[in-house]
């Protein structure tokens, strides 16, 4: 267990090229594939993000074989479709509108806490959307933390994945984020990013 004083220790920086610095966005992807055991450890570090009032309204549902990632082609975009179709799984990065009724297990300290979403749709979705987007973010640095390389895109029907994939539910898809090694011969020049004066201010 981490004590205070070693959380205020930086990580080196050949974890932060891992995760950052040297990660790209990938298109094409090499063989092999990726396990159960796997999609599990990257779930499991991803979980630990922290999300408003502990609600972790995200879902994700792996698609690993060919007839799951079929049923997704007809939904993407298509300068997406060979990224996506040739990936060792594709993940639907979800969120769950419905994630306030588990309040009572991920949020105990406030008995209350449901009646802050309850019968408020927009406070639903706001919430819902951002914490899902944020763990689907921990998510990809945990993937890249285990080794594997991510393709995190839009460029999908969302509609058409939702009645798809989560119809009868209360789950929306947010974005995809293809999982497995990345083809290193097929990614793009590395894209300038703003320099801090350009887009930070402190007051």
């Amino acid at each position: 267990m981490n004590t205070s004083t070693d959380a205020f220790k930086p990580i080196d920086d050949r974890t932060i090229d891992i995760l950052f610095r040297q990660a790209r966005s990938y298109n094409g992807w090499l063989e092999g594939p990726v396990d159960d055991a796997t999609l599990k450890r990257v779930y499991d570090i991803a979980k630990w993000g922290p999300t408003s009032m502990n609600t972790q309204p995200m879902r994700v549902l792996w698609l690993r074989t060919p007839e799951a990632k079929a049923r997704l082609r007809p939904h993407l975009s298509p300068g997406n479709v060979n990224k996506a179709m040739s990936a060792p799984v594709v993940a639907i990065i979800g969120y769950d509108l419905s994630f306030y009724q588990h309040l009572a297990r991920t949020f105990p300290h406030l008995p209350t806490a449901k009646s802050y979403y309850e019968g408020k749709p927009p406070v639903i979705e706001a919430t819902a959307f951002r914490g899902g987007s944020l763990q689907g973010a921990y998510l990809l640095l945990a993937a890249r933390s285990l080794g594997l390389d991510c393709g995190p895109m839009s460029g999908f029907n969302n509609a058409g994945v939702d009645e798809e994939f989560f119809a009868g539910t209360t789950v929306r898809s947010n974005f995809l984020c293809c999982l497995g090694r990345g083809d290193p011969s097929k990614t793009f020049s590395r894209s300038p990013r703003f320099e801090f004066e350009e887009v930070c201010q402190v007051i």
